[in-house]
C-alpha cells in the first residue's frame, strides 16, 4: 500500500534532505490532501511542532476534516494523542512518546510509533541525537502496544538514490504482526511492489513532488494481471458501498482519474473512456482501493445522472432497494411528487415534517416488540430521510458524520436533555 506524506513547515508541504535541507515548497497542503486522499490515508507530520519551534496544529486540524490522515509530530503525551484522535486522525505517530506507559493509555489500532534510524541506530530530536539502540529491539519492545511501526531510514530520506530493501524482511519479522510502513529513499514502482511483497507499506514523499514517481504509477506498482491485455477488473461502487457495475483499467485510464478526480476507465472496444462525457452521467472519483490479492481495482464515486448502467439504471443490476436507494427517489420528488401527495405535504407544509418527527421518535421509545420496533423504526427512519432531502444534505454527510463519530476516544456521558416544560 502506498502511503504519500505531507510534511508541514511554516504553513507549507515541503520536502527536505536527511532531516534538514529544505528542497521544495510545494506550497498549499490542502492541494495535496485532496489529490492524495483518492488512494487512502495520507502522512501528515508537523515539522515545527517535530523541531520544538512552533505548531501547524490549527491547519493539520482542517486537513483531517477533509482527508484520511495519519497525523504525526510533536505529539509527546496522551492528551496530545488523544486530541488528535478526537479530531478525527485515523491514526497518530508517536516518536520519543512511543513508551508503554504512554502507549497503554491510547488504543493500539490507532497508533503508529515512528523508529527514525541513521544506519540501524536510532535516532530522536528531530534526527539529531543518536540512541545506541538498533531499531529491530525497539520493534521487539513495543510490541503488542502499537498497531503499527513508521521506519524511515534518514540517511536515505529525500535522497532519491532507493530505500534499503535489504533489511525489511527482518523488521517485518520483528514488527510481529504489527503494520509496517518504510521511508526514506523510496523511488521507484519496483521497490513500492518489492515492499507490498514482503509485507510493508511504502511512505513516499521525495519522488512523487519532483515527478520522478507519478501518483498512479505509485499506487500501481503492485498490481498484477492474468490478462493478456494486462487490464485490471474494476468494481465501481456508489459513496455507499452500493455496486454499480464492473469497469476496466489500465495506468493510462487510472493516471487520468486520479488527474481529474472522475471516474475514467478502459473501454475494450474504445479505449480510454471517461464516464458520462456524452451522456452527462458524470461521476466523482472519491477513493481509489487495491484489493488484498492486488489483482482488483475498486473505485469509490458519487454517481451523477440517470445511473452507472448503459440501460438507463442506477446500477447493472437492475433496481436497488434500501435506505440509499429511498433517498435516492425522495430526492427526486423534491420536484416531481404530484400535488397534494403526502411527499409534497411533507416538503411543503409548514410544521407537518417537525410534528411527524417528533410523533414517530415518541412512538419508538416506547414501541416493545420486535415488530413493534420493526415498523416504528422505518417510520422514523422515513421522516428522517425526509427531512435530509428537504435540506438539501447527502446521506452520506450524515455517513461520514457517524464515521467520524466513531473515530473519538473520549467519551462523553450522553444524558437524556431534561425538557424545560417537564423540569417546570
Amino acid at each position: 500500500m502506498l502511503i504519500p506524506s505531507i510534511d508541514i513547515m511554516d504553513g507549507n508541504a515541503v520536502q527536505l534532505i536527511g532531516g534538514r535541507e529544505k528542497v521544495i515548497d510545494a506550497g498549499d497542503p490542502f492541494r495535496l490532501a485532496e489529490q492524495f486522499s483518492l488512494i487512502g490515508e495520507i502522512a501528515v507530520i508537523d515539522l515545527d511542532a517535530a523541531l520544538g519551534r512552533g505548531s501547524n496544529s490549527d491547519l493539520i486540524a482542517e486537513l483531517v476534516r477533509i482527508a484520511p490522515c495519519r497525523v504525526g509530530g510533536g505529539i509527546r503525551s496522551v492528551s496530545d494523542a488523544v486530541k488528535w484522535l478526537d479530531a478525527g486522525a485515523r491514526k497518530v505517530i508517536l516518536g520519543t512518546a512511543a513508551v508503554p506507559e504512554v502507549l497503554k493509555e491510547l488504543p493500539p489500532e490507532r497508533v503508529i510509533a515512528a523508529l527514525d534510524s541513521i544506519n540501524d541506530d536510532v535516532v530522536i530530536q528531530g534526527w539529531r541525537k543518536k540512541t545506541g539502540r538498533r531499531v529491530v529491539e525497539r520493534l521487539q519492545e513495543l510490541s503488542g502496544l502499537v498497531g503499527g511501526f513508521l521506519v524511515t531510514f534518514v540517511e536515505k530520506e529525500g535522497r532519491l538514490q532507493g530505500t534499503a530493501l535489504d533489511r525489511v524482511d527482518e523488521l517485518v519479522r520483528a514488527a510481529d504482526g504489527a503494520s509496517l510502513t518504510i521511508a526514506g529513499g523510496i523511488t521507484s514502482q519496483a521497490e513500492i511492489a518489492s515492499l507490498d511483497s514482503l509485507g510493508a507499506d511504502a511512505q513516499v514523499g521525495m519522488a512523487i513532488y519532483t515527478g520522478q514517481l507519478s501518483l498512479a504509477d505509485a499506487l500501481a506498482a503492485p498490481l498484477k494481471s492474468d490478462r493478456a491485455d494486462g487490464l485490471w477488473p474494476t468494481v465501481v461502487v456508489d459513496q455507499h458501498g452500493t455496486a454499480l457495475g464492473l469497469a476496466w483499467s489500465d495506468i493510462e485510464s487510472l493516471a487520468e482519474a486520479l488527474r481529474l478526480g472522475r471516474g475514467v476507465y478502459h473501454s475494450r472496444s474504445r479505449g480510454l473512456w471517461i464516464k458520462g462525457e456524452t451522456s452527462g452521467a458524470t461521476q466523482k472519483l472519491l477513493r481509489v482501493d487495491l484489493d488484498c490479492d492486488r489483482d482488483a481495482l475498486r473505485f469509490s464515486v458519487r454517481q451523477n445522472g440517470s445511473g452507472f448502467c448503459h440501460r438507463g439504471s442506477f446500477c447493472c443490476w437492475g433496481a436497488e432497494d434500501g435506505l440509499p436507494a429511498l433517498f435516492r427517489r425522495l430526492t427526486d420528488r423534491t420536484h416531481q411528487a404530484p400535488s397534494g401527495s403526502y411527499t409534497k405535504r411533507l416538503f411543503e407544509e409548514q410544521g407537518l415534517l417537525e410534528a411527524k418527527l417528533i410523533e414517530e421518535a415518541g412512538e419508538l421509545g416506547c414501541a416493545a416488540s420486535q415488530a413493534e420496533v420493526t415498523r416504528e423504526a422505518a417510520d422514523l427512519l422515513y421522516f428522517s430521510l425526509v427531512a435530509l432531502a428537504r435540506a438539501g444534505v447527502d446521506l452520506a454527510a450524515v455517513e461520514a458524520e457517524l464515521n467520524r463519530r466513531s473515530l473519538k476516544v473520549t467519551r462523553r456521558r450522553g444524558d437524556a436533555k431534561v425538557n424545560a416544560e417537564v423540569a417546570s
